[in-house]
């Protein structure tokens, strides 16, 4: 069979799943329907397949796309026309996670697989309302348990649904922390100590001064040194007397 004839099976398969397919799934429902076929449809077949159609719905003429979501690969509609669905499926996309839920999804996101002892110790708060509810709605799972920690506790991973949610493909395609602070990061300012170098001294910084620094940075006042005094004054005195 010609991919030719082969890209239309791939395109309703991937229309009517109601789960994102990999390839290699793709790859073995058409081999299971045409079976009778002496040459099986193989795994660089389908790729092929598959990026024609990729570019064939990347053009302007179609309001939706193939795209690697959830792990696998789906009909989405484009960016362009979320405003026009946004008004059909209203209710559906007004449903947002808290700020808490987001936080607590944003470490396991990360920081997986994590436990929900250190997720409270990087959120200062407890978290069992936010796990709860993030399992409720499949955007974790418990991958296990740490057999290393006292109690053996539970931890946790971001699902498949995760990853269709964010419209990503795998967690390697989350955006890294440095990309996400880049706006907020200040950098600090290279300052050149000879442009504010006066000509007079600072108070501080002259010699008649009687403060000074110790061995440990701190400001105290200095002692005053009686050099020019005489060790033992009434000794002098009584020399002064005697002559």
């Amino acid at each position: 069979m010609e991919l030719s004839q082969i890209i239309p099976h791939i395109e309703a398969l991937i229309f009517a799943s109601d789960k994102p397919l990999t390839a290699l799934e793709i790859v073995e429902l058409i081999n299971n329907a045409f079976a009778f076929m002496e040459e099986r449809v193989t795994l660089d077949q389908i790729e092929s397949c598959i990026a024609g159609i990729k570019e064939k719905y990347a053009s302007e003429f179609y309001p939706f796309e193939v795209k690697e979501s959830g792990g696998g690969l789906q009909f989405l509609t484009k960016i362009d026309y979320h405003k026009t669905l946004a008004q059909l499926n209203g209710d559906k996309f007004l449903k947002r996670l808290s700020t808490a839920a987001l936080e607590t999804l944003a470490i396991i996101a990360y920081k997986q697989p994590i436990t929900k002892g250190e997720i409270e110790a990087i959120r200062g708060v407890n978290s069992d309302y936010s796990v709860q509810k993030l399992l409720e709605k499949e955007l974790i799972v418990i991958s296990g348990r740490n057999e290393n920690m006292p109690g053996h506790p539970l931890i946790y991973a971001t699902s498949k649904n995760f990853m269709d949610y964010f419209g990503i493909n795998t967690t390697d395609d989350l955006p890294k922390i440095r990309e996400v602070l880049a706006e907020q990061i200040v950098e600090g300012t290279i300052i050149n100590a000879d442009d504010f170098r006066s000509e007079q001294p600072l108070p501080e910084q002259e010699e008649n001064s009687n403060l000074t620094v110790n061995e440990e940075g701190s400001l105290i006042e200095k002692k005053v040194e009686d050099e020019q005094l005489p060790e033992n004054p009434s000794e002098n005195e009584e020399e002064n007397t005697e002559e």
